[in-house]
């Protein structure tokens, strides 16, 4: 693979602008190359006698060098003594205008011919690494802020263990006692310090300090050991007196009288943990928290969940720096050794030794940090197992299983199968001719139309998810998926076509249109397949039980439940994604009507319903319709008083006027009359103009006058901009679809339930392609602020 390629494939999409811009350097080198090759002057025919080939051949009887290459202090770098002048270029530390340490090259080679394309490659070389090194130092400056938040959170939290297993502690003096405590705790301030830097301000403040066990030293032997056994495991600390002496971690003498600190624990406060409903109307009532500190076993569990998740996205963090630097470092190394074997200079090894000088290639913050965050991980959060605690720090790609793709195969040739096995049954037997067709297009086609939407939805988001790793789109960051149980689309595109085999089964097993001779009635258990289709759904969906990819079930239902109570919690972008799309499914949640009314009130044996005519139905009809706007409207109200942020207000007062239109169509579609008709287009013309400019320029950041691409952003993340132009359109007209309800379109080759479906899953379409460019602008605003990682809350609070 090309380096270019793997730097692509590598970087974090969200620092992709702080990268080496290699390609662009890549290209001024072509373009010197370019140029020596038209002044080149033309080389002198050479004649030889050796036939095609020989030289080739030559090479096989070439002194062999050896498997194991040899260094040799000879041939390495230029010595001291080499000759300056004869040096290409002259790299030289200056002040740049913002205050920070820069380097600028001085090409010295400027008189040579073509000696301006190189004077240009150096200047821009010059930016790539200033713009690399100064990125890559604010970050680690970053970095270390938060090891020291998170040095304080460990104090806190080794300090909240001592209260919890002994209550009646309190800083007793003999120093057997404060060893035992040392000994069970196994608590260490200099181990989570994090950095050289950090623990020593930290052992100059006046505020009292733990026990200072030395994390390294005391896990290194057992570590190291599990490095050769990985299946050995550390073992825990030993009850008798003999043996926890022997084990216990090493502590320094000038640390071992202290007491534990626990008056810490007097300037802290816990965090709320997670949010509930309860918490919620509390605050709205503005009623005092409880912020005391309670000594349990239940606070303590979800402190140390809290922690193990900071220092989880710590080291995440830390990894993606050092891949970072690791990526840049690289790309300098490559691009300076194309340049020397292009124009046969020697520029490189004086260009490199300054890259190694300077904090880029001379820092070693990360990697020490990144040590320590796992020695204090694997010690306090793993039971001291290395290798459960590497599994959770150090996540692996994750693995394309075969049978995924195997499966997927197989569903699909089962689907197409049973779509044309229909389609010739419904042909070869005229069914569409028969008597029982309208009953059968009234009772079961909106059961199973159901399935239908489910899948097409399914099938978008398969979509989606293939075109935004196609082009980059960090989703699982986006979405908060954990990257080791992220669906990919392979997997959505197994569930989906597994359901529409299930749906197109059930369809075949109740064909029959009308009662005939033949089967002589309707048959109870394949009247009910629809309704044990769907409890299936259901049951695989709450399942508690580890299969069928729980933890993306787990988190759609979260997602669901904060949708549902939607003022109760914070809104977070999967919350209000997720009700988004509900939004698109407004005739699936009228299906599910019909199921309750349809098998509960209704004689379903006989394939008959009287749901058209009951009232309870038709008034419920404007609830569920209405439900997943209403979801939305209550999530943008939490944002505006929350936030404090008017674009949620009138984000609310488009899904207000949303509810309106949809519930003066459903009016209009049970009377028939000239008002209700203007009252419906009026009401669905301010929803659709809303609803379209907020899709084109707030959600997909589109429409900018003052763009390098007319009408779209600066930036796009798909090469070819017609396809902008086409989403746009596209998502005008789909949007429009509401006319066919108000103007009374009709299709006479259609029955009116087949026309409600199709208009529905043109609306499931429109939204499929809302989802790609949705996300595509939160990549772009994330990418803007180098936003790469979640924000995770601490348990504790500081009083400073």
């Amino acid at each position: 693979m090309k380096f270019s390629k793997e730097l692509s494939s590598q970087m974090v999409p969200e620092w992709e602008e702080a990268y080496i811009n290699y390609s662009y350097l890549k290209t001024i080198l072509q373009d010197i190359d370019h140029f020596k090759n038209r002044n080149k002057p033309p080389a002198a025919a050479v004649t030889t006698n050796n036939p095609a080939g020989l030289k080739r051949r030559l090479t096989l009887y070439r002194a062999f060098s050896g498997l194991i290459q040899r260094s040799s202090s000879k041939i390495s770098s230029p010595g001291p003594m080499q000759d300056v002048e004869s040096q290409p270029i002259l790299v030289s530390s200056v002040d740049r205008s913002d205050g920070q340490e820069g380097f600028e090259t001085r090409f010295l080679m400027s008189g040579d011919e073509g000696g301006e394309y190189e004077l240009v490659f150096f200047r821009r070389l010059d930016d790539e690494f200033n713009k690399v090194n100064k990125f890559y130092k604010a970050k680690v400056a970053e970095v270390m802020k938060e090891a020291d938040v998170l040095n304080k959170q460990m104090n806190a939290l080794i300090a909240f263990r001592i209260k919890v297993d002994n209550p009646k502690y309190d800083c007793p003096d003999d120093t057997v006692e404060m060893s035992r405590i040392a000994s069970e705790v196994e608590a260490s301030s200099e181990a989570v310090a994090l950095s050289a830097s950090t623990s020593t301000n930290m052992r100059t403040t006046k505020a009292a300090h733990m026990d200072v066990i030395d994390e390294d030293r005391s896990s290194r032997g057992a570590l190291s050991k599990e490095e050769n056994e990985d299946d050995s495991e550390i073992k825990p600390l030993s009850s008798s007196t003999e043996e926890k002496s022997r084990n216990r971690p090493m502590i320094k003498s000038d640390e071992s009288c202290r007491p534990p600190p626990l008056e810490i624990l007097d300037h802290v406060t816990i965090r709320q943990p997670v949010e509930t409903p309860r918490s919620t109307i509390k605050g709205f009532l503005n009623v005092p928290i409880q912020k005391e500190l309670k000594f349990s076993k239940e606070n303590m569990s979800k402190i140390e969940e809290q922690l193990k998740r900071a220092f989880t996205e710590f080291h995440n963090k830390l990894r993606l720096l050092k891949s970072y630097s690791f990526l840049n470092l690289s790309g300098f190394s490559k691009i300076l050794k194309k340049y020397d074997k292009i124009t046969s200079r020697k520029a490189s090894a004086s260009y490199l030794k300054m890259i190694d000088n300077s904090y880029l290639g001379n820092s070693d913050e990360v990697t020490k940090v990144m040590d320590k965050v796992e020695a204090v991980f694997i010690k306090h959060f793993s039971n001291s197992h290395r290798k459960e605690g590497l599994r959770i720090l150090r996540p692996t790609a994750k693995r394309q299983r075969h049978r995924v793709t195997a499966f997927l195969g197989f569903f699909a040739g089962c689907t197409l199968s049973l779509i044309l096995a229909l389609i010739l049954i419904i042909r070869a037997r005229r069914i569409l001719d028969k008597p029982g067709r309208h009953r059968y297009m009234v009772t079961l086609f909106p059961l199973y139309s159901l399935f239908a939407f489910i899948v097409l939805h399914m099938l978008m988001y398969a979509g989606n998810i293939y075109f935004w790793r196609r082009y980059r789109v960090n989703y699982p960051f986006i979405f908060g998926f954990n990257p080791r149980t992220a669906l990919g689309f392979r997997e959505v595109l197994l569930l989906s076509l597994g359901l529409a085999v299930l749906a197109l089964g059930s369809v075949l097993a109740n064909l029959d249109m009308e009662l005939d001779p033949k089967t002589g009635d309707y048959k109870k258990f394949t009247e009910l397949l629809p309704l044990f289709l769907v409890v299936l759904v259901i049951v695989i969906l709450i399942c508690p039980f580890n299969i069928i990819y729980r933890p993306s079930r787990f988190f759609f239902l979260t997602c669901l439940f904060h949708a549902i109570c939607a003022p109760l919690y914070k809104v977070v972008l999967p919350d209000f994604i997720l009700a988004d799309q509900f939004t698109s499914q407004v005739q699936a949640f009228r299906s599910f009507e019909f199921y309750i009314c349809y098998y509960f009130s209704g004689n379903y044996k006989l394939r008959d319903n009287s749901c058209s005519s009951n009232d309870v139905y038709k008034t419920f009809g404007f609830i569920v319709a209405t439900i997943p706007y209403t979801w939305r409207l209550l999530q943008c109200l939490r944002r505006f008083f929350e936030e404090k942020d008017n674009m949620q207000g009138l984000n609310g007062l488009k899904y207000f006027a949303t509810i309106v239109a949809v519930s003066t169509r459903t009016a209009y579609s049970l009377d028939k009359s000239i008002a209700w008709k203007v009252v419906a287009i009026i009401t669905s013309a301010i929803a659709a103009v809303s609803g379209t400019y907020w899709d084109l320029v707030y959600d997909w950041g589109l429409l900018d006058q003052k763009s390098k691409n007319r009408w779209l952003r600066d930036k796009l993340l798909v090469p070819h901009k017609n396809v902008y132009y086409v989403a746009m359109v596209l998502n005008v007209i789909l949007r429009l679809a509401w006319l066919q309800t108000v103007l009374d379109i009709n299709f006479t080759f259609l029955h009116r339930e087949t026309q409600i479906t199709v208009v529905a899953s043109l609306e499931i379409i429109r939204r499929g392609v809302w989802n790609f460019f949705r996300l595509e602008n939160e990549q772009l605003n994330n990418s803007e602020k180098y936003r790469a990682f979640k924000s995770v809350p601490l348990p504790f609070t500081y009083d400073d």
